[in-house]
């Protein structure tokens, strides 16, 4: 049996911390005990279906009761769990059905579990031949008991953040997963007594899935989900929900502390408790130092300790976590000088006022080695900036493409991130941008984040809604464009003036100025199903 599984079946059979879900209309708590058994339930149902070792299973669904069990279930018959991207309400459903159909198809899924929301999907399914089972029939299924499982067996194949047009998956073993999950529980000093995990998370993308559901599945710890919608309805939930169960451990990306922030600053004296959070990770997208500072400020009179705020690094290639802080370390911002580090490839610190500030990131959590290299492979020394390259036993082994399977790793076991970055004289990660975003005008290298957090800050800018796009790329005359949000896109006054501020802030932050700014109303920039912006497919913006 592999360590994942049996430390998960282990949990199953004694635990009684477990998992709370429904909030804030019809909050329900079940043990991990509970899940087990309704687990071993489902796990009948599969094998009647013929659902055994090494199949594939896609799963559209939700609602975290129903998945937590029906995750485990498919563990127990030696199955791996790929999360299907899930529409929205603006989700055009004839491309969703044929982007998912690619994916059903590249996964070769044995059968897809679906579960509400989306029980609406079933007949889409079904008229295109693809075999369906809903969470209810699942739970009619008798009782079984485990397969044997393997660590080097796939227990999640998760895609990835780019278009579900030509889909891949990250393939995560059973091994994978054991190591990371030891090697942050490790580094966060878990408390069983003490602890308890907030998350509006989704399931499908590797944070909310891994960090939120299946490490406190394999180890006991107690979780609170909500859904993604319930946050974005009422972002303040999130933090009342934090107050309500003594929540420690929370996680998101950089836009919901941005949201949250604000709300907290409009919210009356009292309105939440903050006093118990002791983990406050920022991770998914960059980390925009001045929104963990305002995001501070405002939850002061609330109790949230500074010292909770912290910027992690992870990706799916590595299960989850590549660096995490250290518990009450906060968030390290460090200073650099942008001449040096566009032109020189070097992070220099500075304490000029056009200093570049950086979050830090923590350091590389147990089990992982890291380099950075320059273009030709040669290892950097601390601060000089190049890919980051990662090893370990929690680095996948491969993706699955439509073209068939495709290593991760190099021979000698080194993966690519495609991350520009560096470390510290101390170790501490440093992630600058993509190497495949980087804008490089006359010899300099031009991060997007840089654009879009100083287009962000034009009144009017809807928060994290700004793109930035190469032009040209790899031309002598390679320059780029702007494209921003803002709710008042249909007002011509105000549309010309962010315009003009725009650019006139690009300029002031990178010294180059935008050959065009698209103002656009809300939705229209691409993004990910996670949230991420997909700077390559924003190009139409400018050319139709």
């Amino acid at each position: 049996m592999s360590r994942f599984t049996e430390a998960m079946y282990m949990t199953g059979r004694q635990c009684l911390r477990g998992l709370t879900t429904g909030e804030p209309h019809e909050p329900k708590r079940q043990t991990w005990m509970e899940i087990h058994q309704q687990a071993r339930h489902m796990a009948g149902a599969f094998e009647q279906l013929g659902v055994g070792h090494s199949d594939a299973v896609g799963v559209l669904a939700g609602e975290t009761a129903d998945i937590a069990p029906a995750c485990q279930a498919m563990w127990m018959r030696g199955a791996s769990v790929t999360m299907l991207h899930q529409p929205t309400p603006r989700t055009d459903l004839d491309a969703w059905i044929r982007d998912t159909e690619a994916v059903i198809g590249m996964i070769s899924a044995r059968i897809i579990v679906v579960g509400a929301p989306f029980d609406v999907a079933t007949p889409l399914l079904e008229e295109r031949g693809i075999p369906v089972v809903t969470m209810d029939q699942l739970r009619l299924g008798p009782q079984t008991d485990p397969l044997d499982t393997a660590e080097s067996d796939i227990a999640l194949q998760q895609l990835t953040s780019g278009s579900t047009g030509s889909p891949k998956a990250v393939q995560i073993t059973h091994g994978n997963f054991y190591v990371n999950a030891m090697a942050m529980k490790n580094r966060v000093k878990y408390s069983f007594d003490d602890d308890v995990m907030v998350s509006w998370l989704p399931l499908f993308h590797d944070m909310g899935m891994i960090g939120f559901l299946s490490v406190p599945m394999q180890e006991g710890a107690e979780v609170v989900t909500i859904s993604p919608l319930e946050f974005l309805r009422a972002p303040l939930l999130w933090a009342q929900l934090m107050g309500k169960y003594r929540g420690t451990i929370t996680a998101a990306p950089n836009f919901a502390y941005s949201l949250l922030a604000r709300r907290l600053s409009q919210a009356d004296d009292g309105a939440v408790d903050l006093r118990t959070v002791r983990s406050m990770w920022n991770g998914a997208e960059p980390v925009d130092p001045d929104t963990m500072q305002a995001l501070a400020d405002a939850g002061a009179r609330f109790g949230l300790d500074r010292h909770a705020l912290a910027g992690v690094y992870g990706m799916a290639e590595t299960t989850l976590a590549v660096s995490v802080p250290e518990p009450g370390e906060g968030l390290g911002v460090d200073c650099i000088d942008p001449d040096f580090l566009e032109s020189m490839h070097r992070a220099v610190p500075s304490n000029k006022p056009n200093a570049r500030h950086l979050a830090t990131l923590g350091r590389l959590v147990e089990g992982l080695e890291a380099r950075v290299v320059d273009e030709n492979g040669e290892e950097l020394t601390p601060r000089g900036v190049g890919i980051i390259e990662l090893r370990g036993g929690a680095v996948t082994p491969g993706y699955l493409t439509q073209d068939g399977p495709l290593p991760a790793q190099d021979d000698q076991g080194w993966f690519n991130t495609g991350d520009i970055g560096y470390f510290t004289e101390d170790g501490q990660v440093v992630v600058c941008g993509r190497a495949k975003d980087v804008i490089i005008m006359g010899g300099r290298n031009i991060y997007p984040t840089d654009i879009e957090r100083a287009a962000c800050s034009v009144p009017g800018v809807r928060p994290g809604n700004a793109v930035a796009v190469r032009l040209n790329a790899g031309d002598r005359r390679e320059s780029f464009a702007v494209a921003v949000e803002t709710n008042a896109f249909e007002d011509p006054a105000e549309v010309s003036r962010i315009e003009r501020e725009v650019a006139h802030a690009v300029l002031a932050e990178v010294d180059a100025r935008p050959r065009s700014v698209a103002v656009l109303g809300p939705g229209a920039i691409p993004k990910t199903s996670s949230g991420k912006l997909r700077r390559a497919a924003s190009g139409p913006l400018f050319f139709g």
